[in-house]
């Protein structure tokens, strides 16, 4: 069996086991990464020389880092042809858009406003650079929001790893203590995004 190494706290361990959810595959977790550990010792870095989570390990010992490496290779390696990652270039290009698009522009400022709100101490906080990471923000999900005005996910009808990637990050803007811009189509995939039960069994958690 599989092995997956990583906090379920993580949004990037998140992510993978949303997507392993989805295809149904079985798997060990072993918790790694912030106060667990691990990630320095050098058996963890011979799979991942970063030292961050998550790490996948095949059977055989085959390890593979870097989240959305990860869900690709699950979904080429175990669901080949499937919705999740169509085969079909354009539409896979459209995927691999938005993953790229995520994790390019989202991430950041998400890692701004989150962290401000939830994981660093009142004397830490900067809230001139969490006022700026929201508006930029707000900016990134106006695009959204049009976007899916015109379909249920992000690419279509169908799931596929753009929403995973990007499922974390529309969980926390929403789940997160701060003023939001009215965007009734983003709060509709949202809800959307609740319906699968990998979101809400890995994703659409309490904050911490």
């Amino acid at each position: 069996m599989m092995k997956l190494w990583g906090r379920t706290s993580s949004s990037n361990v998140m992510k993978v086991l949303w997507t392993l959810d989805e295809l149904g595959l079985p798997y060990d977790r072993i918790d790694a990464g912030g106060a667990f550990g691990r990630t320095k010792d050098p058996e963890y870095r011979a799979m991942n020389p970063m030292g961050l989570v998550p790490t996948l390990q095949e059977e055989d010992g085959w390890s593979l880092w870097e989240s959305n490496s990860i869900a690709r290779y699950l979904c080429n390696a175990h669901a080949p042809g499937g919705t999740l990652y169509p085969a079909e270039p354009r539409a896979r290009a459209k995927v691999e858009t938005w993953m790229d698009w995520t994790l390019g522009h989202v991430t950041a400022p998400m890692v701004v406003i989150f962290f401000t709100h939830i994981r660093l101490p009142e004397p830490q906080r900067d809230w001139k650079a969490e006022a700026k990471a929201r508006e930029d923000s707000g900016r990134l999900w106006k695009i959204v929001d049009a976007t899916v005005a015109k379909s249920r996910f992000l690419c279509g009808d169908d799931l596929t790893l753009a929403d995973i990637a990007l499922g974390c990050w529309v969980h926390r803007w929403h789940a997160l203590p701060i003023e939001r811009p009215d965007l009734p189509n983003l709060a509709r995939y949202y809800e959307t995004l609740k319906t699968r039960p990998g979101f809400v069994k890995h994703v659409a958690l309490p904050l911490e």
